[in-house]
């Protein structure tokens, strides 16, 4: 009798761990992760520290982590910050592979780019992406990838903060485009809008800075010439936003900006998106996919629901602006 049950807990014993091998592979694109039990681990690669991709870092935990925890069950979050440096994006990508972990979220474009080198195997979402085709060079753009790899994208209505400048500054002339020439969506959005304000009667002008270093003079330049200047969604940009008030406002030239936290920062008006809100859509794709067993390559770029009127009041306030109605002021911070 002994010998009978000896042998039934070996075969219990052999058959419960051919079950955890079997569910431990992360060998393809979400099924793996859905199957593999009752916890998962996801490693964030953040671009760099600013107030729009922190905010879409903490939208994606709190909302991946309110679903895995509905279903009883749970998620650790591996979040890692680049400081603006696609080599270290790489580093801490391959990283995220070597563990194994059930998903990558690249924060960025070139969280994102490293993400798509470093993996074709664990699903990868992406979000403050403006132009998909862009950040993968994708010329054949469907609006899925039909790869490893899907998203959210932080593109607001480039043809809408055209329209508001007018609508805020119809007497201009001259419009500098201020931008970081070493990000791609930075310069999509540029070659986007460009024509459109040319369209408008106005004159542009480009100038461009490569890092965080010439930051200043460069805006020096495009304030000395320029009656009113617009800077995209930018991460270069965001992170400089004080040296650029610092130019901008002493000189009196307004800035229309791509996104909430530039503007709060140095502009005067924005059509912004929340990028809380747009983490926790990118928070919904991942339990889909490692929940669900959705694959990401099917799932299409998801945009942003809502985008707002919104303007500084302080930087309003100095340059003697009057906003018309419409306008959700900024929370000062």
């Amino acid at each position: 009798m002994q010998k009978r049950r000896l042998l039934a807990a070996l075969l219990a014993g052999a058959m419960a761990f051919s079950l955890t091998a079997c569910g431990s592979s992360n060998g393809d694109t979400g099924d793996s992760a859905a199957a593999g039990g009752d916890s998962y681990t996801v490693g964030v690669c953040q671009l760099m520290q600013h107030a729009a991709l922190d905010a879409a870092t903490q939208g994606f935990q709190d909302k991946l982590t309110e679903l895995v925890e509905a279903d009883g069950k749970s998620v650790e979050f591996d979040v890692q910050n680049a400081s603006g440096d696609s080599a270290t994006c790489t580093t801490i990508v391959n990283g995220f592979v070597s563990s194994g972990v059930d998903l990558i979220m690249g924060n960025g474009t070139a969280a994102l780019q490293a993400a798509q080198s470093g993996t074709a195997d664990i699903p990868i979402l992406g979000t403050s992406i403006t132009d998909y085709a862009t950040a993968l060079d994708m010329s054949d753009w469907t609006g899925t990838t039909g790869t490893n790899i899907s998203g959210t994208t932080d593109l607001a209505p480039l043809d809408g903060q055209a329209e508001m400048l007018k609508e805020l500054f119809p007497d201009a002339k001259n419009v500098g485009l201020l931008y970081c020439s070493a990000e791609p969506n930075s310069a999509y959005q540029i070659n986007t809008i460009k024509p459109m304000l040319e369209e408008m009667g106005y004159t542009c002008t480009e100038y461009a800075f490569t890092d965080s270093n010439d930051v200043a003079s460069i805006a020096t330049n495009a304030s000395a010439s320029s009656d009113v200047i617009y800077i995209p969604t930018d991460n270069t940009a965001a992170t400089c936003t004080e040296t650029i008030r610092n130019v901008v406002v002493p000189a009196g030239v307004p800035v229309i900006a791509g996104e909430q936290g530039i503007c709060s920062g140095c502009g005067v008006a924005t059509l912004s998106i929340d990028y809380y809100e747009l983490g926790e859509m990118t928070g919904q794709m991942a339990y889909d996919i490692l929940v669900g067993g959705q694959n990401p390559g099917e799932m299409e770029i998801q945009p942003a629901p809502t985008f707002t009127k919104m303007y500084n009041e302080s930087i309003c306030q100095e340059l003697g602006l009057t906003v018309p109605e419409g306008y959700e002021a900024i929370a000062a911070e």
